[in-house]
């Protein structure tokens, strides 16, 4: 990059909404927060509590596919109403509010509520979030906005991830499992950003005014672009093979790692991601969403893929990092894109739709995945490269099907 186009990159920066800075503010603070936990709860599941991974799976999968409805519901009810701020402000007050009790949680149904309130929360504010970031920019500057805030939320998860790691290497260094003293540590710290996120959020926010509000929270796809309505439908086949990072999280752990260098595995994931959301947002500005978003799916495939394959730890520490790539390419883009699709007044609602498309998809994904794996009762399943080949296939499929009826 020369030096002229490092200042137009500054600038253009420096004249995105202050909305578009105090949420990408709030979602670092927050991943800080959830980064530090979320990658462990796998590990205390399976390490602390013995559960097993379709039971791990099926956690996952309830908490996203229940809390999505919420997802629709409120995206929709922020377009009625025109306002996109307290919603977002209540969605991140209750994942807040339900962290500290996983400190005294003893068995997988503890672990279930907890991340049930969290999703519940998410579900709250994502879709109005997601919309009051849309309100606040120019179209030709959505790829940037969007990739800007997945850049910030990554940072913070970055940032999150290394202080668990912290954690880990002074409660228990080269040990390889996970330990509940050092998990309740690790939440008890995490409560601090999470406070502080709600706070940023509260105080520096400002709702847009909207020309149409919507006369009623409609959750009809009915006036929806064809488009629009043809991506739902290929997302939810994406997702069906876009089972829960935690399998990731166990199967360098199943390949030898340890629990500090699987903290470090997913730095590295997270790091990628941060470096590469920005640019390739603004890039999709340039050249379209659509190829982006193959592009992205692509390097998903070909990294399911390897994850089967993979045979010792360190593969599984490059894969993960390589995985960043996909998130950069595809998380915000498809937001833009979803933005470029539909029209100011039915955002909220659309965004909603797509955030259940993917939520609603968790369970089944999530739930397959476990069963492959380990299976249930006597079946003793595939083993644990099965889920990864099953994604790769499904991305394989969205893709072609995405090149072919999604045009520009």
């Amino acid at each position: 990059m020369t030096s002229n186009q490092k200042i137009d990159s500054g600038s253009k920066l420096r004249r995105l909404h202050p909305n578009v800075w105090i949420v990408t503010a709030t979602s670092f603070l927050t991943d800080i927060s959830s980064e530090m936990i979320v990658y462990l709860i796998p590990l205390f599941l399976a390490n602390v509590l013995g559960v097993r991974t379709a039971v791990i799976g099926l956690i996952d999968g309830v908490a996203e596919t229940t809390a999505s409805l919420l997802k629709i519901y409120s995206g929709a009810l922020s377009d009625k109403l025109g306002k996109r701020k307290w919603l977002t402000v209540a969605g991140y007050s209750l994942s807040t509010i339900a962290k500290p009790f996983l400190y005294i949680a003893n068995a997988w149904g503890w672990v279930l509520g907890v991340r049930f309130a969290d999703r519940v929360g998410k579900g709250i504010r994502t879709a109005p979030r997601d919309a009051l970031v849309a309100d606040s920019i120019d179209p030709t500057q959505r790829g940037l906005a969007f990739g800007f805030h997945r850049a910030g939320d990554t940072l913070g998860a970055f940032l999150g991830l290394g202080l668990a790691a912290v954690i880990v290497w002074l409660t228990q260094s080269q040990a390889e499992f996970l330990t509940r003293s050092t998990f309740q540590l690790a939440i008890l710290v995490s409560v601090i950003p999470a406070v502080l996120a709600v706070i940023v959020l509260a105080l520096g926010a400002r709702d847009v005014a909207k020309a149409n509000p919507s006369a009623t929270p409609s959750l009809s796809l009915k006036g929806f672009d064809s488009r629009f309505k043809t991506f739902l439908v290929i997302i939810v086949l994406f997702t069906l093979g876009n089972s829960s990072d935690s399998f990731i999280v166990l199967r360098g752990q199943e390949r030898g790692l340890n629990v500090l260098q699987v903290m470090l595995m997913v730095m590295t994931f997270n790091f990628v991601y941060a470096i590469l959301a920005g640019p390739l947002g603004a890039l999709s500005d340039k050249i379209g969403r659509r190829r982006l978003i193959l592009f992205g799916w692509l390097a998903y495939g070909l990294v399911y893929l390897g994850f089967a394959l993979s045979q010792t730890g360190w593969q599984v520490w490059m894969l993960f990092g390589l995985y960043g790539i996909y998130y950069a390419a595809t998380e915000g883009v498809a937001k833009a894109l979803i933005a470029d699709l539909v029209p100011e007044s039915q955002r909220g609602t659309a965004y909603g739709l797509y955030a259940a498309a993917v939520g609603l998809t968790a369970l089944p994904a999530s739930l397959f995945a476990g069963l492959l794996w380990q299976g249930l009762g006597s079946w003793t399943g595939f083993g644990a490269s099965a889920p990864f080949a099953f994604g790769a296939a499904m991305a394989l499929l969205a893709g072609i099907l995405f090149w072919r009826l999604v045009k520009s």
